[in-house]
């Protein structure tokens, strides 16, 4: 039984209203920057994968789960957690016929932590690297917030080749930061008041942001302690670096080149009280990018989706993957 506790201390009511702020404050904004200097692709090939690991062409040591057999569906998981985010997913699909893959991002869960390569370029060479290894072919990529980036960088980088399908589930794409060219995005002084929370006391954030991401802080909302929990569970096991340059990461990378590139079918899933990533700066926006994508909007859903959500969820992705 874990013993966190979520004392009523001036330092966590300044933590909250911190994480109360800057939630409001990205819901009120609109989503788009100028993309960073693009790194040269790494050549998508990688030693064997062994057993549950795949050690990258920089010496990286990736944690993945592969299940089942039949199509392949690929999950790429979202800030701050781990492959285990998708379980929910992972099991229905496999129980319907579908070899489902998922890894922990680099420093994110059980995956090594260097001390650099937290960004796009190098997320997408990484899920290149194990889509290789494992010669993955017409496969489904789904990514859930900062892993729909994932996704978008991947294709853009790597091709269509493998890529049967996609979807974006609560994702950060197209752009989140405010800059000339994305006017109505978020302030990077936003951003940075995450920054300053990981820094500050960063196993207290991570519980008390539980809140709006399921919106249990909404009025008449059930709580699940187990849920809060396992979202913390998940996030301590992400390294500090990791915790720290991905932020920089899915809030100041811009996919919105990226996501012209997808020519496949495409599903965008959002829930309209997302708070984390609100509806009209993203899910609406990356629909209206990506070609003959399909959006549903799931009324009065949170950004965690998965769980909360997981039976609509589950039965929205089989139906995509059968059509």
């Amino acid at each position: 039984m874990s013993t966190i506790s979520t004392p009523d201390s001036a330092s966590r009511r300044n933590l909250l209203k911190g994480v109360a702020i800057a939630s409001v404050g990205l819901a009120a904004v609109g989503a788009g920057a100028s993309p960073a200097d693009a790194k040269t692709p790494a050549p998508a090939r990688a030693g064997k994968a062994t057993g549950d690991r795949l050690v990258t062409k920089d010496g990286t040591s990736l944690y993945f789960k592969d299940w089942g057999t039949g199509p392949a569906v690929v999950f790429s998981h979202g800030y701050p957690l781990s492959s285990d985010a998708w379980e929910d997913q992972m099991f229905f699909l496999l129980r319907n016929g579908y070899r489902v893959i998922a890894h922990d991002r680099r420093g994110f869960g059980r995956s090594s932590q260097p001390s650099g390569g937290y960004d796009y370029d190098t997320f997408a060479d990484d899920l290149a690297q194990l889509v290789e290894a494992l010669d993955l072919r017409d496969a489904t990529f789904v990514g859930h917030s900062m892993g729909g980036g994932e996704v978008a960088r991947y294709v853009a980088r790597h091709g269509q080749s493998r890529v049967a399908k996609v979807a974006f589930v609560s994702s950060v794409t197209p752009f989140l930061l405010k800059t000339a060219t994305n006017p109505n995005g978020a302030p990077k002084e936003l951003f940075d008041t995450f920054r300053a929370a990981v820094q500050a006391n960063r196993s207290q954030w991570n519980l008390d942001v539980t809140m709006p991401y399921y919106s249990f802080n909404r009025p008449g909302a059930h709580v699940s302690e187990g849920l809060r929990e396992s979202y913390w569970r998940q996030g301590q096991a992400t390294g500090f670096l990791a915790a720290y340059h991905a932020l920089g990461a899915f809030s100041e990378t811009d996919f919105r080149d990226d996501l012209k590139k997808i020519t496949v079918p495409a599903l965008v899933i959002h829930g309209s009280d997302d708070q984390i990533v609100p509806l009209e700066i993203s899910a609406k926006r990356t629909a209206g990018l990506v070609s003959h994508a399909k959006l549903i909007v799931y009324e009065g859903g949170s950004h965690g989706l998965l769980h909360l959500d997981k039976d609509r969820l589950n039965a929205d992705l089989l139906a995509f993957l059968r059509g």
